[in-house]
């Protein structure tokens, strides 16, 4: 595929999926074609998930800078912690490790943060002030932290704790499908969790997506909680269109 200036090309790496597509930066941050889709490998080690992110890319044919969502606290392109992928990731170089594959630039960035430089740029938190924060319910779930409009980065926030365990485990949407709990018990988890949010930073808005945000309806009416809920626009491809955005920033 032709690579411009006005379009990225980005990789969400999820703990069931890896999800890549063109992105064009100057119509909204919408997908050029269709994403593509391979599983994760399991175990998902470093060097497993590089080689799908090599298929990915030849899938499109695309020759240029890449951008890649990772379930971790990204620092400097250096992996240091693994949400949904294989612990042997923590320490590694992972801007290293994928463009000497990719033979061209890559930047890797904390997922949830991703995602939510997309719904800031372009969806639900377009030119919202204060604190924000974005939420994608899926497999797992983090956290992407927003003041005025910049990014505090890897907030990873489905981490806190909350009964021995992390929230993550209790309230993310597997939890809601591994423990078959209707949409009304869940979203009793999910209130409960989002109410520490608040209480620990006290956001004006909280913006809720991943793959749970496609049936909204059936359970961000239940949710008892101080801030304004909105629902994330790009849903499943927020974490492409950020990696993406990340990509022609670079």
């Amino acid at each position: 595929m032709p690579v411009t200036s006005h379009i990225g090309f980005g990789i969400d790496i999820g703990g069931s999926g890896m999800k890549a597509a063109p992105v064009n930066m100057s119509e909204s941050g919408q997908l050029v074609v269709e994403r593509f889709r391979i599983p994760t490998p399991h175990p998902a080690k470093p060097e497993a998930v590089a080689d799908v992110v090599v298929d990915l890319v030849r899938h499109f044919e695309w020759e240029g800078p890449v951008g890649i969502a990772l379930p971790s606290v990204v620092r400097n392109g250096i992996v240091h912690s693994a949400a949904n992928i294989d612990e042997s990731w923590i320490d590694v170089d992972a801007e290293t490790l994928f463009s000497s594959l990719l033979k061209h630039d890559v930047v890797v960035m904390n997922d949830a943060d991703a995602a939510g430089v997309a719904e800031m740029s372009f969806g639900a938190g377009a030119g919202r002030r204060g604190v924000v924060s974005t939420l994608p319910f899926g497999t797992g779930f983090g956290s992407s932290l927003f003041v005025d409009g910049h990014l505090v980065p890897n907030s990873e926030l489905g981490h806190l704790e909350f009964r021995g365990e992390s929230f993550e485990r209790w309230a993310a949407a597997s939890a809601r499908k591994r423990e078959d709990l209707t949409w009304r018990k869940w979203a009793r988890r999910v209130s409960r969790y989002l109410q520490t949010v608040d209480a620990l930073f006290s956001p004006d808005v909280i913006i809720v997506g991943g793959g749970a945000s496609k049936s909204a309806e059936n359970w961000v009416p239940l949710l008892e909680v101080r801030p304004e809920i909105v629902v994330a626009e790009f849903a499943n491809t927020a974490g492409i269109v950020g990696a993406a955005m990340s990509s022609i920033r670079s």
